[in-house]
């Protein structure tokens, strides 16, 4: 699994949401501010997390985003998941991949799925709820890692 810059601003962003969860919207300036990101490409990354059902918008001059949800039933995984696919690490290991002739004899593929089952282990038992709790509230930039 790779983190891209889409799914690195979208995460940064659905915290910054859980952050401000139930104080009203936040206009996608202060967003891209708080996160630091271009507030070009944040307009994909929120307009496709909208599309996913994590976010809710609002037009006008008191508009802005919010969650659609509660942040503790946001994982991390279900992000990453929808923007950028399956977290496996490779297509063999997918359920009902048919494409590779040597299934049986690989010694990879059991290898492949301890991988993906550790790392969704991780992803999709941290909601952003618990990511708020460990958010030290005099930081200004958010700053995580996975």
């Amino acid at each position: 699994m790779k983190i891209t810059y889409k799914d690195d601003y979208a995460l940064k962003a659905l915290l910054d949401l859980a952050l401000h969860y139930e104080k009203g919207l936040l206009t996608i300036n202060d967003i891209a501010k708080h996160i630091d990101a271009p507030v070009k490409f944040l307009e994909q990354v929120l307009l496709n997390l909208k599309k996913g059902g994590f976010v809710e918008s609002k037009r006008g001059n008191v508009g802005g985003y919010q969650l659609a949800k509660d942040p503790a039933e946001i994982t991390l995984g279900q992000v990453i998941r929808y923007i950028d696919g399956p977290i496996e690490p490779i297509g063999c290991v997918e359920k009902g991949y048919s494409n590779c002739h040597d299934l049986r004899k690989c010694v990879f593929k059991g290898i492949w799925q301890e991988v993906a089952q550790a790392t969704s282990g991780i992803v999709d038992k941290v909601s952003f709820a618990d990511l708020v709790n460990k958010v030290n509230p005099e930081q200004t930039v958010l700053a995580y890692s996975i």
